[in-house]
């Protein structure tokens, strides 16, 4: 059964995370689907309007890692195992939204796809992560 309350899970990632100063939000999630929205300030930016790497992978971490929630509920002990970023394009503007799609999901590892976009709607990295699962979590 997946989960999907939206709420729920951007009250989670404000409790988990609290030191974060401006966050994604959690837009959609569907089973084995998300998407998120971020709107970037000037320490996100690089020079020409366009939204920094690191900026882009952390949003594509976050983006899997809600991704697993559709499957498993919240499993704050799901962690990265491995992360994967191809840069295609400059990410213009400050409006940028990543969408997951749960590729694999086993007993040990979640495998995830995003997609990281601009204000421009153009595809600018797209990435693949896994995720290494708390042995709790998989039924």
């Amino acid at each position: 059964m997946a989960f999907t309350d939206v709420d729920a899970t951007n009250h989670f990632l404000e409790q988990a995370f609290p030191r974060v100063g401006v966050r994604p939000r959690v837009t959609d999630m569907t089973d084995g689907r998300c998407a998120i929205a971020f709107q970037a300030e000037a320490q996100h930016m690089r020079p020409g309007d366009i939204v920094s790497g690191p900026t882009q992978m952390t949003l594509v971490d976050t983006a899997g890692y809600v991704c697993v929630f559709t499957r498993l509920g919240l499993t704050p002990m799901a962690v990265t195992s491995s992360l994967h970023v191809d840069f295609l394009r400059a990410c213009q503007g400050k409006a940028v939204t990543a969408e997951a799609e749960l590729v694999k999901i086993g007993r040990v590892l979640a495998v995830v796809s995003v997609s990281v976009r601009g204000a421009d709607g153009r595809e600018s990295a797209r990435a693949s992560v896994t995720y290494a699962l708390p042995q709790e979590a998989v039924t």
